[in-house]
Order: C-alpha cells, then structure tokens, then sequence
C-alpha cells in the first residue's frame, strides 16, 4: 500500500474552512501542494453538492485536465477512482462521477483566452475549480463568477502562483476581498499562502537539494519558494558572475565533452548568432565554448543562404576539433535558412550534422530558469573570448510593463545583444532532461 504523506494543521485548516466558504483561494509557490489540497475541498464539496452540474478549468483544457482531473494520481479521477468515467457531455469534455447525492458532471474547458468567456455561457455550475487562475482572461473569470450565482451551495476555488502585485487578478478581484474580509463586511473568503516548506511529501534532503538550485537573492527564490508576490525588475540572470563562469582556451582543452551542439538564432534586422556548446561527461557542466556575431547594418546585409555559409565556414574549424559536434538547433521560424543551412552543410561535405527546428512551445521561461539554475550550481561556464555572450548574461532584464501582465518577456531595445541568448538557449534546451 503507497504512504502519503499527512497534511499539515495549515492545509487542513484551509479544507475545513472551505466547507463553509464560497470563495476559496490558495496562493503560493511551486510544490506546495495547494492543488492537491484544493482538489481534497473540492472532492469533498462535489460528494454533497445539490446541483449537477460544475466546472473544472485551467488556462487550457489540457492544463485543466493535467492539473485537476489527473494531477499526477491525486485528482478527481483518482479521488473517485472505480466511480467516474470520462466522457463527452453536449459535445465537451467532462468527468462524470457517482456521488452518494447522485450523479455529478465536471466540465472541462480552458479559459486563456477572451473567447473562452463564451464557450461557458448558458450554464450555471454548483462549483468551479480554476487552476492558476490568474493566468486566465479576465473576461473568463469574470464570467466564472456570473455562472455561480444560482448555484444552491456556492463554491470556486482558485489556485495560483504569485504574480506582480500590480496583476489585474489581485487589484480586481483579491485585493477587494482581502479589504472587505478585513473590515468584516465579507464573509465565505478563505485565503491561505502556502509554500514548499508545507509539503510534507518532500523529504528534509529533497529540500535541501531544492534550495541549493536557488539565489537566495533572486525574483526565482522569492516567488518560487517564499511564493511572494514580486515585481520583475532589474537582472534576470542574477547568478550570473563573470569570475565564476568564464573559462580559457587552456580549461576547455583540459574537458571531455561527450556531446555538442549548435544553437542558431537568424536575425533579419537583428543580429544572426551561433553558439557552439559542449556538455561533459555525466552532463556534469554545460560550456559555451565559441561563437558567431553579425548585426545586420554592420557589413552588407545578407540573406539566408549567406548567413548559412558564413555559419558553416565558422564551424568548420571546430569540426576538426571536436568532430562528433551533432545537431544544430534552429530558431523554428526560420524554415528559409533550414533549408539553406542544409544545402551549405552539404555542399561543405558536413552532411553528417542534424538540423532541427527549435521547439519553443514551452516559452521562454523555463529556459531561463534552466540558465539560471545551472549558474547557481556552478555548472554553467562561457568561453572568455565570448564577450557578447557575457555582455548579454550581465545585462539581460524583464519588460517590467509585460511582467505585470503575467507575460514573461525579455528587453529587447539594442541595448544588449539578445539574439547570443536565443542562440545560446537553442543549443542546450532541448537536453534539458539530461541536465535538471
């Protein structure tokens, strides 16, 4: 039989509250369990519930899927294990259990869009659970609030990691009834922050494993592990520091790299950048180890089948040097230059080399954290002689108008070069499994 790890007196404090609480919200950072226990309130609320029907709901249907239907064997689905099916209800995706009141369906739907407002019209639900609700549309959970109305037990719950505290989500709807419940002029609100030190699912040395993978000093600790509400200003890469990650020539001499690749990014009016990286043994360090720079406007502007020649003529002497380098990763837009970096490579008799399209699907973010992450670890290292690649790590900083908004978004105004950052991300993202 599988050993779970007991609740807190926070946690269980938070689902008894919710029994009597219309509004129930759950703040705070990663793997602090507040979905799981959301998902305990909100089980327990459905087993009882007089109405029908309800509503479970992410930024996407997919992430309301994984997140509250499965939610890695803890969701709805595992709760009523042996009592639900899932299935298709007027065309939508829904969970439809037995409860001892009968029986109860759980639409699914994804709410990050304006549109999503209107696919959960016409509907009244008993209860709604969100999952990272404010990174949906306003205008969705807007409407989550109107189809609750009518319900005979009101209930939504919400989990969400923290953002600005300028974010529409707190000025619109959390600050209002964080005011209301502290005059006592609100009643049904329950507000609990968690965080990872809650978990108690996660060992002492698991934590501390965690913990070292953190600047303590960083926007990451505060809102990943304090699960502080923060503002993005100032460095992204605040583990950076040019002492602890710039090598010489005679250091990379000295590595075994087991696997290398290449990571382009191709500018039009920006710069075009290629960064060479290598990987040691037990993929232990992560080294940039050379690289290619030109900005449009500096020589002669030129097109895709000349950057791809001008990009193998820089790599062919490092062939010699390292001549397993593998795949060379490519910003997925630029289907042109694929198309002529193959040509070049044939051409040069290097048709050995994989080209691929640069999956970014996953955003920005997690790149960067991965980046800063292996900066902390002290296994993230740069060629000295890559001076623009050390300018763009030194001087890389958010959009703090975009981070408001919940967008995670770059500075990308000249004043760095940016462009060694996509290229450098597209050479050691897609071996993040290896790394992490």
């Amino acid at each position: 039989m599988a050993e779970y790890a007991p609740l807190t007196a926070k946690q269980c404090q938070y689902i008894e509250r919710s029994d009597r609480c219309w509004l129930n919200v759950a703040e705070g950072g990663k793997r602090a369990g507040k979905n799981v226990i959301n998902l305990i309130a909100w089980a327990a609320c459905l087993e009882d519930h007089p109405d029908k029907l309800h509503l479970a709901a992410g930024v996407s249907i997919s992430a309301a899927k994984l997140n509250i239907i499965d939610s890695d064997g803890f969701g709805l689905k595992w709760i009523f294990k042996g009592r639900c099916r899932e299935g298709q209800y007027e065309d939508r995706d829904a969970l439809f259990i037995r409860t001892r009141t009968g029986e109860k369906i759980v639409l699914i739907s994804g709410g990050g869009d304006k549109l999503s407002a209107a696919k959960i019209k016409g509907q009244t639900y008993g209860s709604v659970y969100v999952t990272e609700a404010n990174e949906c549309h306003p205008d969705f959970i807007k409407e989550v609030f109107t189809r609750t109305l009518s319900s005979h037990n009101r209930k939504i719950f919400f989990d969400l990691n923290p953002m600005p505290p300028s974010h529409w989500f707190y000025q619109e709807i959390l600050d209002f009834y964080d005011r209301e419940a502290a005059a006592g002029t609100v009643t049904g609100y329950n507000y609990e922050h968690f965080t990872v030190l809650d978990n108690l699912s996660i060992s002492t040395e698991k934590l501390q494993t965690l913990l070292k993978t953190y600047d303590k000093g960083s926007i990451w600790y505060s809102r990943d592990i304090l699960g502080l509400r923060t503002s993005a200003s100032g460095r992204i890469y605040g583990a950076y520091h040019y002492d602890d990650v710039a090598v010489t020539r005679e250091w990379l001499r000295q590595q075994q790299f087991v696997e290398l690749t290449v990571g382009v990014d191709v500018g039009g009016t920006d710069a075009t950048a290629a960064t060479l990286t290598g990987l040691t043994r037990g993929y232990k360090t992560l080294c940039h180890i050379d690289g290619y720079y030109h900005k449009q406007g500096m020589n002669d502007k030129m097109d895709e089948a000349t950057y791809a020649l001008e990009i193998v003529r820089w790599l062919m002497p490092w062939t010699t040097v390292y001549p397993f380098i593998g795949t060379i990763y490519v910003d997925s837009a630029a289907k042109l230059f694929v198309r002529a970096l193959k040509n070049a490579l044939d051409a040069a008799r290097l048709s050995k080399f994989a080209v691929r399209s640069t999956d970014k699907s996953d955003g920005i973010l997690p790149r960067i954290e991965l980046a800063e992450t292996l900066f902390v670890q002290g296994r993230y290292k740069i060629c000295e002689n890559m001076t623009k690649w050390h300018e763009a790590y030194q001087m890389a900083t958010w959009v703090p108008e975009e981070y408001a908004k919940g967008e995670w978004v770059r500075l990308d105004d000249g004043s760095y070069p940016i462009d060694c950052l996509d290229s450098a991300e597209y050479s050691f993202y897609p071996l993040m499994r290896y790394l992490i």
